[in-house]
């Protein structure tokens, strides 16, 4: 059976506030592990008004020390934006509290805009141009100490978490195969070239202690509810939030709306149906075939299911209807 997992941002409604956002957040990875997900990551995201999850590291102790036995971990970790010494401390002391629990995915953009970033960093120097040295260095520290070494990762050396390499891009992919790393495309809003990625980093994968073969995993966006209607009506708060971003007006997410694309202008609407190209929306047996189609396609080893639902009770309804469709999947082999 295909596993499936869940990214969340910890979603800030409009009307709501982080406090909520936490509150659902933690009910949300419990029912995804009754469900059977594998997976609960978290996104770092800065000064993104919708987006809570800023303080990663700890919003995943928040939700590993609330459920038993999902995995929880970053998807992920922006890691130009820190010192990988200080990310090896941060989850190496998640791993001390969460034995054999916790991920740490890392991406090379910095999850914000310049300005922001400048602010996180207070200066540019460490760039993405340096995330492969970084990645190394950062895997260093989880090794087990050697003697007169004079930086350790206290906790964190010795430890086993799981390194997952980021990525929209060719680069991403390569870097993961070269390591021998796990790659997670984050398809569900930036498709353009996840053919060809998948492709480079099955070719070219190469073996390491970690991982013997290549172990991709996939974004989705998954809309489902009892009828097709009321998921497509769902589905307008992700619609809404993505034109907002692109007019530079980010902000919480709002309420799903009757009619919203009839408002777009045509490039609107064409970039939206470019970045959310990897998204199934419908009532159960519409997704089940929806998610059948994309693994056909793609042969995806893992799926990570994304759905930004204004509505917490019907977030939880869609993570319960897309457990069924796999679930039927895998019985049909």
């Amino acid at each position: 059976m295909t596993p499936f997992s869940v990214l969340d941002l910890s979603p800030i409604v409009q009307g709501g506030d982080a406090s909520q956002a936490f509150r659902n957040t933690l009910d949300l990875a419990r029912h995804a592990e009754r469900l059977g997900y594998r997976r609960f990551w978290l996104a770092e995201h800065h000064n993104m008004g919708g987006v809570a999850s800023a303080a990663t590291a700890v919003v995943i102790a928040h939700v590993a020390g609330g459920t038993r036995s999902i995995r929880v971990g970053a998807g992920g970790i922006m890691l130009p934006n820190h010192a990988p010494l200080i990310i090896a401390e941060q989850f190496g002391t998640l791993a001390s509290l969460f034995p054999g629990r916790i991920d740490l995915g890392l991406g090379r953009a910095p999850g914000t805009d310049p300005v922001t970033a400048r602010a996180l960093r207070r200066n540019l120097t460490g760039d993405v141009d340096s995330f492969p040295q970084d990645v190394l260095e950062l895997m260093g520290y989880f090794r087990p100490a050697e003697p007169g070494q004079l930086v350790q990762a206290v906790p964190g050396a010795g430890l086993d978490v799981p390194i997952w390499i980021l990525g929209s891009s060719l680069f991403g992919a390569q870097l993961a195969a070269a390591l021998g790393l796990p790659y997670a495309f984050a398809s569900h809003f930036a498709p353009g070239h996840m053919a060809q990625a998948i492709a480079l980093y099955r070719r070219e994968f190469r073996p390491s202690a970690q991982l013997a073969q290549p172990h991709v995993m996939l974004g989705i966006n998954v809309f489902a509810a009892d009828t097709d209607e009321e998921a497509r009506r769902l589905s307008t708060s992700l619609q809404q939030a993505f034109v907002n971003l692109r007019r530079g007006r980010p902000g919480p997410l709002p309420p799903p709306v009757d009619g919203f694309e009839r408002e777009l202008s045509p490039m609107e609407r064409a970039g939206l149906d470019q970045a959310l190209s990897c998204t199934v929306v419908g009532a159960p047996e519409v997704v089940r075939h929806g998610l059948a189609a994309f693994l056909a396609r793609t042969r995806a080893d893992e799926l990570m299911v994304s759905s930004a639902i204004f509505d917490h009770a019907a977030r939880v309804r869609s993570l319960e209807i897309t457990a069924e469709a796999r679930d039927e999947l895998a019985r049909a082999g």
